[in-house]
């Protein structure tokens, strides 16, 4: 019916000034209050709008629910109406996208109503789409992650549905990422969705295509798929659907138009609705459609079949959230450094239990991974202000579940660690044992905080071997600080022994650099800076020496490398560290490591920044702290009507705060990680401004800018996720602070400190021949080590995949047998050798249920056990080993 929209349009209009009058819609209302605002205005419509016209043509509908025990679900009554709407209305069919943690509740609360669920649970009227722990979005964690929200999540809803299948998958929000398929496909998927017309809040993905495609993963993995429609519309005046929410003619004459045979819309209620079936029962079913399950509408309504391969890039998951806000900035290094330390606790785990029979606990782990998942949940980055069970907000919830997985994992690696100790010692002499999570060898300097019976007086380190090795001694405010150039084997261990000598160590306190209007040089054996107080110590050059002397700041470019701007828009106008002069103190001056203060301000509020050089690493770490000495606004302009507006003010990230990296490179290409993906950038530019044409500017671990032809290149290491700016007009940028009104009309205050850490690696070639995800690797999982008493000076490499471009991304002891995941990062897809310093009886490969899909050969050598694996680039391979 051509009226409906307008209708429709009317009454959410006259709602939104309902709403806005008592103030609900514009301080804070809580997300699933937003999305109610929806679903009364098409229950008011539908009241007033009589008879709905008929569709000629046979369409169809996917209903369902999303929500759950931390995504709200009214457990008092919303198990009992879903199986009484169920009874009432034998056409309806219904997806459920609910938290798997929800039916422990349910069980427990509502016991009948749960019994009369679990008995229908597996009818085809009921489609489990989405059984991850936590719904994430996806494209904001890591892969590794992402599969443990589908494990563990499967493992909990079969624990209460055992007859339950996972066949489709689908969500309410924007959750997805380009690795998906894959993923799916190991844990046993047929089908996906690509819609979620309606909560397009955070973003959505890009149109392509008619009635089914075959969506292939970087991997080439492919899952026949529904896409958003070429023809499926964002909503006019709307920021949060397309055209598919809800079966209206529009939307349905576009499909035909466009060739669709089988036209599909789509709606997942939140679960805090109560409303039955979403477009109406019996006679009153809009334009003639038919409920379907999305199982049902691949295997008994289409063809079932594509000859569309649709190889969707990375940048076509057009997602925005409120980057560079502190709550979210906190959030996500919360949720970043618990997944390095889980996975680093579990390999760990694995190297202890290798080397001496170590075994940690299964379940607490396992809890581990819980509460971090909980974190992950999409509600913890869209509305981290909400209210959560009345126990504090999304983001108190985060703290304390991200500080609670992160001691978990700590006193997992420190008993690992320390299971290689003996308990006796001399007094004079201790041991260092340090350990390597990842797949290949590693040289870097250590850096240790020294036990007080060393604390003092001059020392002697040596290696396994009993070589001495060059060391410093740096004093920290509760102590000194022991660095040494660590050699240790891959996926293991070494040990170093640390003994006084005669004499006494004289550590030289921190020194301010040079005057305020002198130039600082800060050099090692791989780079030469040149810093400039009087610009607010922003770098002048940087030359990479074993790069040829390359200088990769530009020196004509009118903003300066490490520049801190951003527009203060209460004052009108742009703010630079670049605009006031700062103090460059140095921090640590010796052959391992070099490092420096600068001190300086943007405006009135001062920062401080650490820049550290270390001997033979490539990366240059840099540490900012911003100490704001008030809440100001930072953005595009001052948002006053954020909840609806196409407008919006934290869009715009050349307008927020960056850290700025101009860089002497000639038309370099831009690529950026994503999870078991690499994406090489195609836009123009990141700048957008409106929600209706929201550009992929994320960086999720990494950003490379790199020549073509094997010229130079620059990558950009962030310790969160976050977003990047970039285009013709504008130098790389990280954001690094947004300060206003955003998403439902919240505000997104400065309420204390800014502090972030990231780094940059000048290179050569691109970013898979430069190794830039191996040095991700190394700065998100960094050597771990531990003083001991007493123990053995030996070494070994327990899991060896070096020079084969793969990465150990899980090792974990499954019973008495391990489990080892690879992932090509960068290899070419020939067949590469991975050696295993143990006998081993048994090697299976699984997919991601652990169902063995094929045995591997093992040739033994010694005590050293070597097995083939083939797999193509951002392909996967889970193992099984048997010792």
């Amino acid at each position: 019916m051509d009226s409906f929209y307008n209708g429709f349009a009317s009454v959410c209009k006259a709602a939104r000034t309902i709403f806005g009058r008592t103030g609900d819609m514009r301080h804070g209302t809580s997300h699933r209050k937003q999305k109610s605002i929806t679903a009364l205005c098409l229950a008011l419509l539908l009241l007033a709008s009589g008879t709905p016209v008929r569709s000629q043509q046979r369409v169809y509908f996917v209903d369902g629910y999303h929500g759950g025990i931390y995504g709200h679900y009214p457990v008092a009554w919303k198990t009992r109406f879903i199986t009484d709407q169920l009874a009432a209305h034998p056409e309806w069919r219904i997806g459920l996208e609910i938290e798997p943690e929800t039916w422990d509740t349910v069980e427990v609360r509502t016991p009948a109503d749960y019994a009369r669920f679990k008995a229908i649970a597996a009818d085809r009227r009921v489609e489990f789409t989405n059984p991850s722990y936590a719904q994430p979005y996806c494209y904001n964690i890591s892969g590794e992650s992402i599969i443990r929200q589908f494990g563990y999540g499967m493992r909990k809803i079969r624990s209460h549905f055992p007859d339950v299948e996972f066949v489709t998958y689908s969500v309410e929000e924007p959750c997805f990422t380009s690795c998906l398929p894959q993923i799916l496909k190991l844990y046993g998927f047929k089908y996906a969705s690509l819609k979620c017309p309606n909560t397009c809040w955070g973003g959505y993905t890009a149109p392509y295509g008619g009635e089914l495609v075959n969506w292939v993963g970087p991997d080439g993995s492919s899952i026949l798929t529904s896409p958003r429609h070429a023809c499926e519309e964002l909503q006019k005046n709307s920021v949060w659907q397309t055209t598919a929410w809800g079966n209206e003619k529009e939307y349905l004459d576009a499909c035909i138009a466009y060739g669709i045979a089988h036209p599909v819309g789509m709606c997942y209620q939140d679960a805090g609705w109560k409303y039955g079936p979403w477009i109406g029962s019996g006679d009153s079913i809009r334009n003639n459609s038919v409920y379907v399950t999305w199982r049902e509408y691949f295997e008994r309504v289409t063809d079932g079949r594509s000859s569309d391969d649709y190889r969707m890039p990375q940048e076509d998951v057009r997602v925005s959230l409120m980057w560079g806000s502190q709550v979210l900035q906190r959030i996500a290094q919360q949720v970043r450094e618990s997944e390095n330390k889980l996975v680093m606790a579990e390999k760990a785990g694995v190297i202890a239990n290798l080397a001496n029979g170590y075994r940690y606990g299964q379940a607490t782990l396992d809890e581990g991974w819980r509460t971090l998942m909980l974190a992950q949940h999409h509600d913890s980055w869209i509305v981290p202000y909400n209210g959560l069970n009345r126990q504090g907000t999304w983001a108190q919830h985060i703290r304390r579940w991200t500080a609670a997985t992160d001691s978990l994992c700590d006193g997992v690696i420190a008993k690992a660690l320390q299971s290689f100790a003996a308990p006796d010692g001399d007094g004079q002499t201790t041991y260092l044992r340090v350990c390597n999570t990842l797949g290949s060898p590693r040289r870097e300097t250590v850096s240790a905080t020294l036990p007080e019976g060393l604390g003092d007086g001059e020392l002697a380190v040596t290696n396994a071997k009993g070589k001495r090795v060059p060391h410093a001694i740096v004093p920290t405010a509760g102590g000194r600080r022991l660095l040494f150039e660590a050699s240790v084997p891959a996926f293991g261990y070494t040990t170093y022994t640390v003994k006084k000598t005669s004499g006494n160590a004289a550590a030289a306190a921190p020194r301010q650099a040079q005057a305020q209007t002198g130039r600082y040089i800060l050099e090692n054996d791989m780079y030469r800076i040149v810093i400039d107080p009087a610009r607010g110590g922003t770098i002048t050059s940087l030359v990479a020496k074993k790069e040829g002397g390359k200088e990769f700041a530009d020196p004509q470019h009118r903003f300066a490398f490490g520049e801190l701007r951003g527009f203060f828009y209460d004052q009108g106008q742009f703010h630079s560290s670049a605009q006031s002069p700062a103090t460059v103190t140095v921090l640590c001056d010796n052959e391992l490591e070099k490092s420096v203060r600068i001190s300086g301000r943007i405006d009135t509020h001062p920062f401080t920044q650490t820049i550290t050089l270390r001997k033979g690493e490539r990366k240059i770490g840099f540490d900012l702290k911003i100490d704001w000495r008030h809440n100001v606004g930072i953005g595009a302009f001052r948002q006053k009507d954020g909840f609806n507006n196409n407008h919006r003010a934290f869009y715009d990230d050349r307008f927020n705060l960056n850290i700025l990296f101009p860089v002497a490179l000639d038309a370099p290409a831009l690529y950026k990680d994503a999870p078991f993906d690499v994406c090489k950038s195609t836009l123009e530019n990141t700048h957008f401004t409106t929600w209706d044409n929201i550009k992929h500017n994320i960086i999720l671990h990494w950003v490379d800018l790199a020549e073509q032809n094997g010229g130079y290149g620059l990558a950009l290491l962030s310790d969160h996720t976050t977003s990047y700016s970039y285009g013709a007009d504008a130098p790389l940028g990280l954001t690094v602070q947004y300060s206003g009104n955003g998403l439902w009309g919240r505000d997104y205050p400065i309420d204390g400190p800014t502090h972030i850490r990231f780094a940059v690696v000048p290179h050569r070639r691109a970013w898979d021949a430069a190794g830039i995800q191996e040095e991700n690797r190394r700065w998100n999982e960094p050597l771990l080590c531990t003083f001991a008493a007493q123990a053995a000076a030996d070494e070994a490499s327990l899991i060896d995949a070096a020079g084969t471009g793969y990465e150990i991304s899980a090792a974990y002891l499954d019973g008495e047998q391990i489990v080892v995941r690879l992932f090509n990062a960068d290899g070419d897809g020939t067949p590469q050798k991975i050696r295993f310093a143990f006998p081993l009886s048994k090697v299976e490969q699984t997919d991601l249920n652990g169902n063995a899909t094929a045995a591997c050969a093992i040739r033994k050598r010694g005590g050293v056990s070597e097995i083939e694996v083939a797999m193509p680039r951002f392909g996967l391979k889970t193992l099984r080993l048997t010792k």
